[in-house]
């Protein structure tokens, strides 16, 4: 018989489903078997998250950098720029609407995993090698210094530890991230909470869902003024790539596609073919605007302090982590634990809840990433007309 895949997020929504049901019969002493696999794999998760800043960041940076032109600037710029627009909307709708949908319980998450006695039988302490702003400076750092070097064998080195921290996501992160769902989930369906956390997720994902609509209208609107044409019919015809993202949650495998339709809005196919896909790794406008929203609702929930000045020096980094993200699983999210922990103080109960809310939603944030590359195309098309710029390509 051919064996079944299951994708991320099925495993995670089967994960939430079981961990509901368990919880609300098994016995505190099973509850607590749970809960101490979880007390292990934060440990391992709060080791490998200054690792993963540090080898997907790097390289990141440093492949960027060591492209040479004038375009690769202004791309750059403009395709940060939207990133950035998208995340304080985010922040603004949320700061707006989460206030009035979500009852402030005073930390509920941590509640709900050490209520009634739940502890784990034992824990093991998993010292990190460095805090969280320590590996984003020495990331930065290093990749700068690749980029500028062109040290090829320095590069291979970074590359090869970039190969080590994927395999480490691939293999043990991602596969043991649903069980520790389940732990979350199961201890809050034990202390009785679950079903009020879950009413917030859902309206949580209906505010996003409409965030993103309005940010790729206003993308294209954006698009249409620079361009002076119909921005309704602009995101028309990039509708095919919106529905092929939202099949395939990933950017690089949604180039060709996106590609196809930017050139039917009568961008220049050299223009595209450099804009699409350097887009594909450093425009994050959808991922940003989830992460964004997501962050908000759950430092309402728990009763954190939050304000603006915050959550723009979060935006602002985030923006830049996330150049790490694509072809990486779970992608965004995993590139931004660094950020939500050491600039938003989360903690690992409140990573695991982040990942499982963003990982519902991620075929459509990876959606609004490509359809927003089409914009941008537009832009980057409209100004070569007027100025001349070298990408390595006659143009």
């Amino acid at each position: 018989m051919k064996k079944i895949r299951l994708g991320l997020l099925s495993r995670v929504i089967i994960a939430i489903l079981a961990g509901i049901v368990f919880g609300s019969f098994l016995p505190a002493p099973v509850v607590r078997i749970v809960v101490t696999f979880n007390a292990l794999f934060s440990e391992f998760l709060g080791f490998s998250i200054p690792l993963i800043i540090i080898g997907l960041v790097t390289i990141a940076i440093a492949d960027i950098g060591d492209k040479a032109g004038k375009l690769l600037l202004v791309t750059v710029l403009i395709a940060y720029a939207a990133t950035l627009l998208s995340g304080f909307i985010s922040y603004f709708t949320g700061a707006a609407l989460f206030p009035s949908m979500i009852d402030p319980a005073g930390d509920p998450l941590d509640a709900a995993a050490n209520s009634e006695g739940i502890l784990p039988y034992f824990n093991v302490s998993i010292p990190s090698l460095m805090n969280v702003m320590t590996a984003l400076a020495l990331a930065f750092t290093l990749g700068l210094g690749l980029a500028h070097l062109h040290s090829a064998s320095l590069k291979d080195v970074a590359r090869d530890f970039r190969d080590i921290v994927v395999r480490v996501i691939e293999k043990a992160i991602i596969p043991l991230l649903p069980v520790y769902i389940f732990g979350i989930f199961m201890g809050m369906a034990h202390s009785g909470q679950v079903y009020s956390i879950l009413l917030v997720f859902i309206q949580i994902i209906g505010v996003i869902f409409g965030i993103h609509l309005f940010v790729l209208l206003l993308q294209f609107s954006i698009a249409g003024i620079i361009t002076r044409r119909n921005p309704v019919k602009l995101l028309i015809r990039m509708l095919p790539a919106y529905f092929t993202a939202l099949g395939t949650q990933s950017s690089a495998a949604t180039i060709p596609v996106t590609l196809e339709r930017t050139i039917k809005n009568n961008v220049s196919p050299q223009i595209a073919e450099f804009v699409i896909p350097l887009c594909a790794t450093i425009h994050l406008s959808g991922s940003t605007l989830k992460i964004t929203a997501c962050a908000l609702a759950l430092m309402i929930m728990q009763g954190m302090s939050y304000n603006f000045p915050l959550f723009a020096g979060f935006i602002c980094v985030l923006g830049i982590t996330m150049v790490a993200a694509p072809g990486v699983p779970g992608g965004a999210i995993m590139a931004s634990l660094g950020v939500l922990q050491s600039v938003l103080g989360f903690d690992e109960p409140t990573l695991a809840l982040m990942i499982a809310l963003y990982i519902a939603m991620d075929s459509f944030g990876t959606a609004c990433n490509v359809t927003g590359d089409g914009a941008i195309a537009l832009i980057i098309n409209k100004i070569t007309e007027k100025e001349s710029f070298h990408t390595g390509q006659k143009i």
